[in-house]
């Protein structure tokens, strides 16, 4: 299996785990700011590679009345402070083929969301910036269909993500299986701790989640052989302008990482 380099550290076999966090949606540049400050001051005490991410647009809301973001300008101008200010990369997701060639001029990693991962011109598009791809796997996917994701890329650089699958209306569960299968493929695979509590949905006008859920899925997924966590974080979930009932809470953060540090060494060592 192949390692992907991001920065100064590898995504892969035999790596340290990886955790790509950070709020859901740019809120303000002060916000950012603040959660990319403490997400670093957290990572590097447990030495921990860290990818912040925040998206500067939310198109896939429940109802159009939530709020999306700051838009693509004004949120790559504070990715790009948060990657210079902090010396860390930054990953953000793109909805449009026509966004990827901007974004791949600021951003470490491309993301692909679960609910476009078919669209054959965006991933095309992120492939051309010859950045590495986030792609996560649709909630409506089969792990194994996940490879003709993979033939579109060509020799992108690609992780695979798992981040639930749609069980009924409202719900999601997460099969770890499915870590194992895209793993098969020959790339790094990561796990969606965050999204995978969501209800899709479930408070009618916007998702509901079980946030108290995110530290066993995380250990599970860990266990599996994943080789990044992806956690979306917030300094006051309660409040937070999307995905409040499932984001992760940074004061809770530190005690999570601890929990899976030595679980991913175990894997490493027997695998």
């Amino acid at each position: 299996m192949s390692t992907i380099p991001i920065a100064n550290f590898y995504i892969g076999p035999k790596q340290p785990l990886a955790l790509i966090s950070g709020p859901c949606v740019i809120e303000s540049r002060e916000h950012t700011l603040r959660c990319a400050e403490e997400l670093v001051r957290i990572t590097q005490k447990r030495n921990i590679p860290l990818i912040f991410k925040a998206s500067y647009d939310k198109a896939n809301r429940s109802s159009s009345k939530s709020y999306r973001g700051v838009g693509i300008d004004e949120g790559l101008k504070i990715l790009e402070e948060v990657k210079k200010g902090f010396d860390i990369p930054i990953i953000t997701d793109i909805h449009l083929p026509e966004e990827a060639k901007q974004v791949g001029e600021i951003a470490d990693i491309i993301q692909i969301p679960a609910f476009l991962c078919r669209q054959t011109d965006l991933l095309l598009a992120a492939a051309a910036t010859k950045k590495p791809i986030h792609i996560k796997k649709g909630q409506f996917m089969a792990p194994w269909d996940m490879k003709n994701i993979l033939d579109k890329v060509l020799d992108s650089p690609a992780i695979l993500c798992d981040r639930g699958t749609s069980f009924g209306y409202n719900n999601l569960v997460s099969d770890m299986r499915s870590l194992q299968i895209m793993r098969s493929f020959n790339v790094p695979v990561s796990f969606d701790a965050s999204h995978s509590v969501q209800l899709p949905g479930g408070a009618g006008t916007c998702s509901g989640g079980q946030r108290e859920f995110i530290p066993l899925l995380a250990r599970c997924a860990v266990a599996a052989g994943i080789h990044a966590l992806f956690i979306e974080t917030h300094t006051d979930p309660a409040h937070s302008l999307s995905d409040r009932d499932s984001i992760f809470d940074l004061k809770d953060l530190g005690i999570l990482l601890d929990s899976l540090l030595p679980i991913h060494a175990h894997v490493m060592e027997h695998t």
